[in-house]
């Protein structure tokens, strides 16, 4: 189904950015029935506004400094392809590995499905692994 013309992705895309950059006063970008999707997460998938919310919140308590820039954005009927990139310095513990003081950057892409006007769905691609080696976790 179409999405009205007024519906502005890339103003949308950047204010659902901020949220992952810790402005929370943007929370109401997401609906509350949102699924996300994450390579990194044990079972892989987040489901609602609540939990959605959690994750970003502990996501920064590892992370203070994390930042998500938005390199690309294409959208089209609803569904918009972000390409991102991410900083972060992991100074806090995160999902049980104590912090390791190291900076990652990390490059991936979102395909997000936007539903009256807030993100539904947003499924992340990235390399995981690439996350681990940079925190000196794999003796790759």
């Amino acid at each position: 189904m179409s999405q009205p013309d007024t519906i502005d992705h890339e103003s949308l895309m950047h204010e659902y950015t901020e949220l992952w950059n810790g402005d929370f006063s943007n929370l109401d970008v997401v609906a509350e029935s949102v699924d996300v999707h994450l390579p990194s997460l044990s079972g892989g998938e987040i489901h609602g506004r609540d939990a959605f919310e959690a994750y970003l919140r502990e996501l920064r308590a590892g992370f203070p400094d994390w930042h998500v820039t938005m390199d690309n954005v294409l959208a089209n009927d609803g569904v918009v392809v972000k390409e991102w990139t991410v900083t972060a310095t992991h100074e806090g513990e995160y999902n049980g590995i104590s912090p390791t003081e190291r900076t990652i950057e990390i490059s991936g892409m979102a395909k997000i499905l936007i539903t009256n006007g807030k993100v539904q769905e947003d499924r992340l691609y990235y390399d995981f692994h690439e996350v681990i080696e940079q925190l000196g976790l794999t003796d790759r």
